[in-house]
């Protein structure tokens, strides 16, 4: 699969971009149980056709990047099931064919749209522990167990020919500072983007602008940011990372609900989110340089596409 524009062509050419939103909300919604330790990835092995069909739905309502079925796709997680590294491997290079899919359809029903990007859904190690430590931080391994843990994922996607990788809900510095050294061994754009413990401080307490002073040295790295974050974090959080780096910036937070790893189920967090809350913070968001903006756990197609409108209406040009 030939690549398509590059993430950092498009940002520097002034284009805000609108991201998907929660993939697993959306399978859950059709029927799928996810649960399971492998979440959405567990899709890949049953009905990888509807993955594809959410990728559409999301474009549908205008996203312009679709996030891989990756996030929790690793050969460590599908050994569980008895899968081999080789059959573990081609399921997160069919997360990208799926998305892709999904893009050239979308194309071919839109002429003269796009474009349209495809980004690699690098987890955290948390993820695969699934316990919820992508939300604390709180697992330590050394730089080489990282990257040996992050690589065959990575290089799988992007042999499958991702734009980019989304290095997302990270918690860990150190585990930010051994996937940085990936992207710089395969030489692929990325995005970085953290969950928190503040405003000021991603999950595992470092601050954020110690994590974006590290970031800031590879020129790989096109933003950076948070996503999986209360809606009430991002202002402020926006507003740390302005201060301290001028790249564009990604927010991608979830509806606001509290999430339980003990029970997988989420709950209120001082009542609902709608798709006019999400929606009503582009304008600010985007005064506060987010360049990519989108949504992440429990936000649908709906809280896109008034997104996307929303966006559209704040773009000067």
């Amino acid at each position: 699969m030939p690549r398509n524009t590059t993430l950092s062509t498009l940002l520097d050419a002034g284009k805000d971009l609108v991201l998907d939103g929660a993939l697993a909300t959306e399978l859950e919604a059709h029927g799928c149980d996810l649960e399971d330790a492998l979440w959405s990835a567990k899709v890949l092995l049953e009905q990888p056709e509807l993955i594809k069909q959410v990728h559409r739905d999301y474009f549908d309502a205008g996203a312009s990047v679709a996030i891989t079925a990756s996030y929790q796709a690793t050969p460590q997680g599908f050994a569980r099931r008895g899968l081999s590294v080789e059959e573990s491997l081609e399921l997160v290079s069919l997360s990208v064919r799926l998305a892709d899919e999904a893009r050239q359809e979308y194309l071919a029903a839109n002429p003269g749209s796009g474009p349209l990007l495809v980004a690699g859904s690098v987890g955290p190690y948390g993820a695969y522990l699934a316990d919820g430590s992508e939300y604390r931080g709180d697992y330590t391994l050394s730089a080489a167990e990282f990257r040996d843990f992050h690589r065959p994922r990575i290089a799988a996607l992007v042999e499958a020919g991702v734009d980019f990788l989304a290095c997302e809900t990270l918690p860990s510095y150190a585990e930010a500072e051994a996937l940085l050294a990936l992207v710089a061994e395969f030489d692929v754009e990325s995005w970085f983007t953290f969950t928190l413990r503040d405003s000021a401080h991603i999950s595992d307490g470092t601050p954020l602008a110690d994590v974006v002073a590290l970031l800031s040295a590879e020129p790989r790295v096109a933003a950076v940011g948070v996503n999986c974050v209360p809606l009430d974090l991002v202002t402020e959080a926006l507003g740390t990372l302005q201060n301290a780096t001028a790249a564009p910036l990604v927010a991608y937070p979830n509806s606001g609900e509290t999430y339980d790893a003990v029970t997988k189920t989420w709950g209120p967090a001082g009542g609902g989110v709608s798709a006019e809350t999400l929606a009503g913070n582009a304008g600010d968001w985007l005064g506060r340089r987010a360049r990519l903006v989108g949504g992440c756990c429990r936000t649908n197609p709906r809280d896109i596409e008034a997104l996307s409108a929303n966006m559209t209406q704040s773009d000067p040009s």
